[in-house]
């Protein structure tokens, strides 16, 4: 059976789905703090699993999940994500992230369980050297989201010396798009994501910096199908089953677009104009990130298939089906 952390929420769900599709026995376990019942309902009527409510940071629900479940293989996405607030607030981010991971690997321990897919980030890089990133760039955060990943990340190579437990870490970049039959999608409150905010937005949207080295001055990033990305934890699994080795991976498009770049697609399929206006650039962001995704595909399999503009359709779709 494969545990699911945090799989009411975005990225969760739609790995849940994914399993679902594949007929393999699942249990959801979600404080339902960030994530929604309502997604849980959704893919209650896809598929059957368990759904376990509970916090990894209260060690007796995680104790208990293991007790009553029979977990083989854990995909751990719960933690939270916002970079602004880690900034403001990183001791909520510590205690939570790597608090709540260090509960769940030391029930993996105690119940013998061995293998963990891990949501990791590019944010563990920082500001980039150079272009695009592969995994053997210096780790350097700039943030206290992307220092609670790393950390992760070190416990997880810790626990493989000590306790022989295997970790893939998939570092994502900027995932986008929503299930292509609208029954799962993104939603964050607050949102902080660049696309469901241009495809919400109910005022003038905001660009922040547009006099950057790039071709049109906004900021460019490298954007990922949740769909897509979900198959590398799919595959990862596989890996992990085979061959009982650790690794990381990045997971990106290896394609660049600019705010603006994004911004004009989204009106395109929207069909209409959304007013805009240029604000002061905001501390911390990277000019360019682009990933390198070559090991993924080499080792894992893994292919990103849909571009863009699918990716903002599907958002869309979804947003217009639940709003």
């Amino acid at each position: 059976m494969i545990l699911i952390t945090g799989g009411a929420g975005y990225i969760g769900s739609h790995c849940a789905l994914e399993f679902l599709n594949a007929d393999e026995k699942i249990v959801i376990f979600d404080s339902l703090e960030n994530g929604h019942i309502e997604t849980i309902n959704a893919l209650k009527k896809i598929g059957n699993f368990d759904f376990v409510q509970g916090d990894l940071k209260n060690i007796n629900d995680v104790e208990k999940l293991f007790k009553n479940y029979k977990i083989d293989t854990v995909i751990h996405f719960a933690g939270y994500i916002q970079v602004e607030e880690s900034v403001k607030n990183p001791q909520k981010y510590f205690e939570n992230n790597v608090g709540g991971t260090l509960n769940l690997l030391n029930s993996m321990v105690k119940y013998g369980v061995k293998k963990i897919v891990f949501s990791s980030t590019c944010a563990i890089y920082g500001e980039p050297e150079y272009i695009p990133l592969d995994e053997n760039h210096k780790k350097n955060p700039v943030n206290p989201y992307g220092e609670t990943k790393l950390e992760i990340e070190k416990q997880l190579a810790e626990y493989d010396e000590k306790y022989g437990i295997k970790s893939i870490c998939l570092r994502y970049f900027n995932v986008a798009g929503a299930d292509s039959e609208t029954r799962i999608g993104e939603w964050h409150e607050p949102e902080t994501h660049l696309i469901p905010n241009i495809l919400n937005n109910k005022q003038t949207f905001k660009i922040f910096g547009n006099d950057y080295d790039t071709k049109d001055g906004t900021c460019v990033r490298d954007y990922v199908n949740v769909e897509d990305l979900v198959k590398a934890h799919k595959l990862a699994c596989e890996y992990l089953k085979k061959e009982n080795k650790s690794d990381c991976f990045n997971l990106g498009s290896e394609k660049g677009y600019s705010v603006k770049e994004v911004f004009d697609c989204a009106e395109k399929i929207i069909g209409r104009k959304i007013d805009y206006e240029i604000m002061p650039r905001r501390e911390g962001d990277a000019v360019i990130l682009l990933a390198n995704s070559t090991k993924a595909k080499k080792i894992l399999g893994w292919n990103n298939e849909k571009t863009l503009e699918e990716s903002i359709k599907t958002a869309y779709l979804w947003y217009n089906y639940h709003s």
